[in-house]
Parts: structure tokens; sequence; C-alpha cells
């Protein structure tokens, strides 16, 4: 019998644990996803800090499917005796998908304990708890990148908020397309903006900044970058800046060893590699997994192909932003762009129980097919 080992339960993981079982069909494959979580974190969700409904159960999607899970995070992956270690229990495969997803890069600066972050369901959990008992609080966040954003807009009808950011304008990343109806969010909901400023030190009482001022705080939430999972550390091949394993068409790294989500960087098109996001995540899944069992079986191998970039920004009371193309530009916003947020947030839920509805989407590589 030939085993597929996916390692990782993020978007990337599940939906290429989907895809190889939709493969596999009859024949004798036995997939086996390597996770430490029993559930699905909805990421995406996260900065409305309810982490009961950012949560899927692995056991509804696999099950169904015939995928097996072991509960331990894997902690070492040998390319040469073609095994992963996980909990002490040495796992052989015959194909290797890594999906181990991307983490926040933390700070050293003085005081880091105190930080909070929404970067895992036990943050948000740690951060809501901490609002919960607070009539009126005062948040720092640092940074202003999609989740820094997306958290300031949302805590703003609750608090006052105080938005950090390094650059001189805010949503550095994101580009001047979205960048007037940002500005226009944060005014409508009373966001303080600093900008061309950072956080050099954290105390219980709030945030000191690179000027000496303190910013008095009950919470000072860190959403600086990512990068991705250090496991990639142990694929012995070029890595970008990211950290991320770098890819060919079908998601290979190595003759046995395939890549998805935050920890490869594929190309999302000739000039443009994959932003870390559940847009590419999903298709880079379902496309790993349907290669790795399809490389075993001797069948054709798909490329990936993702959908055109768009982005969806939420601005809390103030609506959301829909932009399309890398140089972001607004195709919706306010109350229009919040609706489509909304379902967005929706979609991205996947289908449980059924294993019918569960292979069928699995065997859609765009995202924009119903």
């Amino acid at each position: 019998m030939s085993r597929v080992v996916i390692v990782g339960g993020g978007f990337a993981g599940l939906w290429s644990a989907a895809a190889a079982a939709r493969v596999r069909g009859e024949s004798d494959v036995d997939i086996t996803l390597v996770a430490p979580n029993e559930d699905l974190v909805l990421r995406p969700r996260l900065h409305r800090l309810d982490p009961d409904w950012s949560l899927v159960p692995l056991k509804r999607f696999l099950k169904p499917i015939g995928v097996s899970h072991v509960r331990a995070a894997v902690t070492e992956i040998d390319t040469a005796a073609r095994h992963v270690v996980a909990a002490g229990q040495t796992i052989e495969y015959d194909r290797l998908v890594l999906a181990t997803g991307s983490n926040l890069v933390r700070p050293t600066i003085p005081g880091a304990e105190y930080l909070f972050d929404i970067d895992t369901v036990n943050g948000v959990a740690r951060l809501a708890g901490r609002l919960r008992d607070l009539d009126r609080f005062t948040a720092v966040i640092v940074g202003s990148g999609f989740t820094g954003l997306e958290l300031a807009t949302e805590l703003a009808a609750r608090g006052r908020v105080v938005l950090i950011e390094r650059a001189g304008a805010v949503g550095p990343d994101l580009g001047p397309g979205p960048r007037p109806q940002i500005e226009s969010a944060l005014a409508e909901l009373g966001v303080e903006v600093r900008l061309g400023t950072s956080v050099t030190e954290v105390d219980q009482a709030g945030a000191v900044l690179a000027d000496g001022a303190h910013v008095a705080a009950d919470v000072v939430v860190w959403t600086g970058g990512m990068r991705a999972n250090g496991l990639t550390a142990q694929i012995p091949v070029e890595r970008d800046a990211l950290g991320r394993l770098v890819v060919d068409r079908h998601l290979r790294v190595l003759e046995d060893v395939f890549a998805a989500g935050d920890v490869a960087a594929g190309h999302a098109d000739p000039d443009h590699h994959v932003l870390q996001s559940c847009q590419f995540a999903v298709p880079m899944g379902k496309a790993a997994g349907h290669n790795a069992v399809a490389d075993l079986l001797g069948v054709p191998l798909v490329d990936f192909t993702p959908d055109p970039y768009v982005t969806f920004l939420d601005l809390g009371a103030a609506g959301a932003v829909f932009t399309t193309g890398w140089d972001r530009q607004v195709q919706l916003h306010g109350a229009e762009g919040k609706q489509l947020k909304n379902i967005i947030l929706d979609v991205i839920h996947p289908p449980l129980d059924d294993a019918v509805e569960i292979l069928r989407s699995a065997g859609q590589q765009s995202n924009n097919v119903a």
C-alpha cells in the first residue's frame, strides 16, 4: 500500500486531503493528515473575536472521505528516509505534502510578554477575555496591514483604538488603490492613527513609542508580519525571504515532496508570487493533494492556476473594501463591500459530513466555481 502523508491542518492541508481522496478513488492509497489540532481555524474570521465561529471540526471533514488523522505535531522531516516524526512516532510516506502554514513574527522588545495577538484561537480567546469585562477600553494596535486594519475597525465600536504604523501611510502593503476608503473609514470610526513610529516597549499600562511617548492602554495587540512555519528549514531546497519553499507549477518541491499554502512560494501568475492567505491556500491545497496521489497512480498532474487576485478588507461598522488586481483597484466599498465580505466569510466554511459534496468541492480548482 502506498502512503500519502499531509502535514498541517489548515486550509491547505484540509483541501489537500480532500483532493487526494478524490483522486485515490478505489485505489490502494492510504492518506494520513498529521496535525495537532482537532479543528480547522478559519483565520479570516479571527478579527471578530469569536473563537467558536472560527472553528471547524476536522473529523467531520476527514472521516467521511476516509482520511486518517494523527493528532500530533511533526517535529522532524527526513526526506532521505522518507518519514516524518510526530510525538515520537515515525510515519513513513511515499509522497509528502507540507502544508503547515505560517506564524506571526513576534518582536523581541522589552515587555513582549504583555502583547496580545489574534494569530491563533487561543490568542483570540485571551484578547476577548481581557476585553469582555471592560465597558470601555483603550487598545493599541501595532501594524496597519490586513489584520491590524480589520481588528482596529472592529474594536472601534467598543472603545478607543490607537493604530501604530511605522510607515508614512496606513496599509503600506495594500498600496494607494484602497487607501482613500481605508483612511475615510478610520476617520469615521474615530481610530487614532500614528504614522512614522513604532512600539519599542510594552508594559502592563500600555506601550512606549520610538519617540519616548507612552500610550496608556488596556491591551497592546501585535499584528506584525508572517513567516512560513519552521519545518520548511528541514527540506533541503531553496527558500524565499519568508521561509517558503520554492515550488514548480505542480507545487512539487522534491521528487516525492509537495508544498501548499503559506509554506509554498508558488506563482500566482508569471509576474507575482502568491501571498500568504486562504485565497491561495485553498487552491494550492487542492492542486498539491491531487498531484501527490496522481504521481503515485501515474495519472496526469494538474498545474496550480489560481483565480485572478482580489482582496476583501473588513472595515467594521464602516463597511468593507473589495479590490481586484495586484494594483488593488476598488470595485466595492462601504455597505456593498461589507455584504460581499460577509458572503466570503460564510463561503470559506468547508462542507461537513457529506463525502459527495466534500469530494465535489475538492475537484474545483477555482474559488469562483459554485
